[in-house]
């Protein structure tokens, strides 16, 4: 064998080598990206770990909530620092597409998505995708139910009762996806007119709004609280982990989360940018999820479901409009008119 052809059959080899059945290379020397994460914590360094090994591209990963990274986002229009954003619902995703603040991106992925999620990035312009869904639902504290002689409830209504004062922990709406969920689903459910007068009786009986929505499943599992909103595959694991929680999906009908990953219009690294999303809708990413016992329903075919993640068909589920409740104007008037009638509210 000659020199030149062993040198170019070295070559080849190599490239090859750097290349993956997903397409994503597995040496990108000097490159980087910056993903603003809106799951959990575990999830971001994981995803973060699983793609530097897989490309060779260095990963800032900076956690924030939905709203916060929003807000982030917005501020920084005119000069962005990150380039992607990854999870959180989808309405706050829609509103930055709405405003111009994310870019369309047909990933090689989308074919291997569910009808679902398909549909979805369809309806958005390619501006997000979907990544999981996940259902809205109330999960409670066993033990301090039974300590304080406290019924377990079974549906939405079941918040008011007074015997719930100060024994119910939700996010803040305009910092959390999660709570922003809830409070659109309660508008859907009710009407605006009857969903704020819920609202303000049910503020009766919050202790605290956080930042996070993670944080009240967490306070519901170490029994800080009686009560916690937040979505039910986060509730369940608590659950797995031991803690004494129950999550039901309330008997009226419950909304729920079309978790999204985004492309920031003008980010710095656009095309490890792109990479990173199609990393996101890959089954290798999704499957973080089952291998840290979070049990949402993940958007790609092949990825593996949970058999302990909650079942779609025993949930009544409202027919919830993520494209209206996405828009800026709808979630900006929603936020406001919370903050003013129902945040504003004395105890």
């Amino acid at each position: 064998m000659s020199g030149r052809l062993k040198t170019l059959m070295i070559l080849a080899l190599m490239v090859y080598a750097l290349i993956d059945h997903g397409g994503m290379t597995h040496a990108q020397t000097g490159k980087q990206v910056t993903v603003y994460c809106s799951i959990l914590e575990e999830q971001c360094r994981e995803g973060a770990t699983l793609f530097e090994a897989a490309t060779g591209i260095k990963v800032t990963m900076i956690r924030k909530s939905t709203g916060e990274v929003y807000a982030q986002i917005r501020a920084e229009a005119s000069n962005p620092r990150a380039d992607v954003w990854w999870g959180g619902p989808g309405e706050g995703h829609l509103q930055a597409a709405t405003e111009g603040l994310l870019m369309a991106y047909q990933s090689p992925r989308l074919p291997e998505l569910q009808d679902w999620a398909r549909a979805y990035a369809e309806k958005a312009g390619y501006q997000t995708s979907a990544i999981y869904l996940g259902a809205l639902g109330i999960g409670f504290n066993t033990k301090v139910l039974q300590s304080k002689k406290i019924p377990e409830p079974k549906c939405w209504a079941d918040l008011l009762n007074p015997q719930f004062k100060d024994e119910v922990q939700i996010a803040d709406p305009a910092s959390s996806g999660t709570a922003y969920v809830f409070l659109a689903t309660t508008v859907q459910r009710l009407g605006e007119e009857q969903g704020f007068a819920y609202l303000k009786s049910f503020h009766a009986n919050v202790s605290q709004y956080t930042k996070s929505g993670i944080a009240p499943v967490k306070a519901t599992a170490m029994g800080e609280t009686a009560v916690g909103i937040g979505f039910m595959h986060d509730m369940i694991t608590q659950i797995l982990d031991g803690a004494p929680v129950k999550t039901i999906a309330p008997c009226e009908g419950t909304g729920y989360e079309t978790g999204s990953v985004s492309l920031i219009k003008g980010g710095p690294n656009p095309d490890s940018a792109k990479l990173f999303v199609d990393f996101a809708l890959s089954p290798e990413a999704q499957n973080i999820n089952t291998k840290l016992k979070i049990h949402s329903i993940p958007s790609n075919k092949n990825a593996v479901l949970s058999p302990d993640a909650p079942k779609f068909s025993d949930i009544k589920l409202i027919d919830y409009d993520t494209a209206r409740y996405g828009t800026p104007a709808e979630r900006s008037r929603l936020l406001t008119k919370f903050e003013k009638e129902i945040k504003s509210l004395a105890k």
